[in-house]
């Protein structure tokens, strides 16, 4: 066992603490090795045994998960531990499989997905879906990743496969400072880290998902037996402990920019003189995923009324699943002044932001910041146990706009024309007046989008965001592991905002701008193809992921047991459950 006697005790941590962090990082140097010695065919077959052993773990993964979060056996919101735990995690190991199993063939992970250009120089590559299931399940939903103008299509294959290109290069070992709001966000952390840059893995699990960690070991026992994993748990000391190591190559944390800014410049005085000297406290490399404030952007057309009862749900879920404790949750609704069903939207949000179902405000600290958004808009709709905040003509949005309440606070306001007038208008709205560039949300009708031809396109591209969804929640490109998940290109380490550098990406794309996800403007049937001026379709009456989805325990539930074990009799009785929701 090795000490690293240049490093100063953190407060709190003793020296037995010490001993086992320190003995934890040796295991994973000897593991980092063991890892450079395998060949990439090698890597896709040990995947395949932590995806049996995943698959195994699914049930207790999200059980646990769900009462952790006060979520018991019959609440109809269950669901969402399945999709945003095993679910999520059983997709990216099939999709990692998959680019391994290419380059160990001698294929290029784009052989046979389409690239193309997108505007302004860039290159695209159609990264969903891929497979036969998820062009039939998930009908009417396409992913793209865009690359970093000047990219070309002929560079974006050529540095496809990203440290998996040369697997005999070790990237050391790193740290992943593991969320605490969704259980996949730290094991997916884990698995890019191992693949994308060939680092081993020290996670640090938050103390909110100290309850998994049991279950990520059984989960996660492939990685862990050969020291490719080590999993820690502890508080702020053992972070500052670990981030100063100087046997760890590389940081990354999912979390807030105050933490970023901590472990970057440190705290008080000199961390502010640090900062006007360019000289951070941190030594290392580090990535990070930050969060921010989501917009949401309503494009005006002619809605039905089964239009504006949908897409108020499809908001109130962006802003309500996980009880609002994400870092993607949309909180401010960007609708024209100048829509003549301006009143009818406001009415049919209300009603459904009202009638989702109840829980607890779980995630610590939240209930201070309802009270911060209660103290900041005193006249907002206190429905339940969430907020709505309606800006009129002349209030003031600052606090709601640059604040991540990371709780169920939901704002509106209000920008004018209609058309290609209000989405540019939006757009600016959304880039210069919302804090941070993690993810933005749009819907619009088929009929509105396609009046608006290219400049649709050009406002979308416009839009300076890590992820965009349109007429879907920015949540389906989180859970799509071929797509990309991270803050919009240029952010620093002196102004961090939404955070630095991707995860997920599964096909593992070289300078990666941004993902978009487009989706279904209605459901099953009134998507049929000739219905409502025609759009996408999709099989599904009512996504899964719906806060309102009768059903929507029950057929996230079958759905992870499908990716699971593939079973047939399974997926039949879960997609009838799909047509009751």
């Amino acid at each position: 066992m090795t000490s690293a006697p240049t490093l100063a005790p953190a407060s709190g941590l003793d020296e037995s603490d010490r001993e086992r962090l320190d003995a934890a990082i040796e295991e994973l140097e000897t593991g980092a090795r063991t890892w450079s010695a395998l060949a990439v065919g090698q890597r896709a077959t040990l995947l395949r045994a932590v995806r049996a052993a995943v698959a195994a773990s699914g049930e207790e993964w999200a059980h646990t998960a769900a009462v952790s979060k006060g979520l018991n056996g019959s609440h109809p919101l269950r669901g969402e531990e399945w999709l945003s735990g095993p679910y999520s995690t059983l997709g990216a190991l099939d999709a990692y499989i998959e680019t391994l199993s290419r380059l160990a063939e001698g294929r290029n992970p784009l052989e046979g997905i389409r690239v193309d250009r997108a505007p302004g120089g860039r290159t695209r590559v159609h990264a969903f879906p891929l497979t036969g299931v998820d062009k039939a399940l998930l009908s009417g939903f396409t992913g793209e990743v865009w690359l970093e103008p000047g990219v070309t299509p002929r560079a974006a294959r050529a540095g496809a496969g990203l440290a998996q290109r040369t697997p005999g290069e070790s990237g050391g070992v790193g740290l992943v400072l593991g969320a605490g709001n969704v259980t996949s966000i730290p094991v997916l952390d884990v698995l890019y880290e191992l693949l994308a840059h060939n680092r081993t893995v020290l996670l640090k699990v938050n103390p909110t998902q100290d309850a998994l960690v049991s279950v990520f070991e059984h989960a996660f026992a492939p990685l862990i037996e050969p020291g490719l994993l080590r999993i820690v748990r502890g508080g702020g000391d053992v972070g500052a402990y670990l981030t100063a190591h100087p046997r760890l190559a590389h940081v990354h944390i999912t979390g807030s920019a105050a933490t970023f800014d901590a472990i970057t410049w440190g705290t008080g005085a000199a961390a502010k003189r640090r900062r006007r000297e360019n000289r951070p406290l941190l030594k290392k490399p580090i990535t990070a995923e930050l969060g921010g404030v989501s917009p949401i952007i309503v494009v005006p057309g002619e809605w039905t009324a089964a239009d504006l009862t949908f897409q108020a749900e499809h908001i109130a879920t962006m802003r309500l699943q996980n009880c609002g404790h994400n870092c993607i949750a949309g909180q401010v609704v960007i609708m024209s002044s100048d829509w003549d069903q301006a009143d009818a939207f406001r009415a049919a949000l209300r009603r459904a932001y009202a009638k989702a179902p109840e829980r607890s405000n779980w995630y610590p600290g939240s209930d201070d910041r309802m009270q911060r958004a209660g103290d900041d808009y005193p006249d907002a709709l206190v429905l339940g146990d969430r907020l709505l905040v309606e800006i009129g003509e002349g209030e003031d949005a600052t606090a709601l706009e640059n604040t991540e309440y990371f709780a169920p606070v939901l704002g509106v306001v209000e920008v004018g024309g209609t058309g290609q007038e209000f989405l540019d208008a939006a757009v600016a709205h959304a880039n210069d007046r919302l804090q941070g560039t993690l993810g933005a949300n749009l819907l619009i009708d088929p009929v509105t989008q396609k009046s608006l031809g290219s400049g649709f396109e050009r406002a979308i591209t416009q839009l300076r965001y890590g992820s965009i969804a349109i007429n879907a929640w920015t949540a389906f490109g989180f859970i799509t592991p071929t797509l990309s998940w991270g803050a919009f290109p240029g952010n620093t380490l002196a102004d961090v905002g939404s955070g630095i550098g991707v995860v997920h990406n599964a096909l593992l794309l070289d300078r990666v701008e941004r993902s978009v996800v487009h989706g279904p403007f209605r459901p099953f049937p009134r998507s049929l193809p000739g219905a409502n001026g025609g759009g996408r379709f999709t099989i599904l009456p009512k996504p899964p992921w719906f806060v309102t989805a009768a059903t929507g325990a029950q057929v996230s539930e079958g759905l992870t047991r499908f990716r699971a074990d593939g079973g047939v009799l399974g997926l039949a009785k879960t997609l009838i459950q799909a047509l009751r929701a």
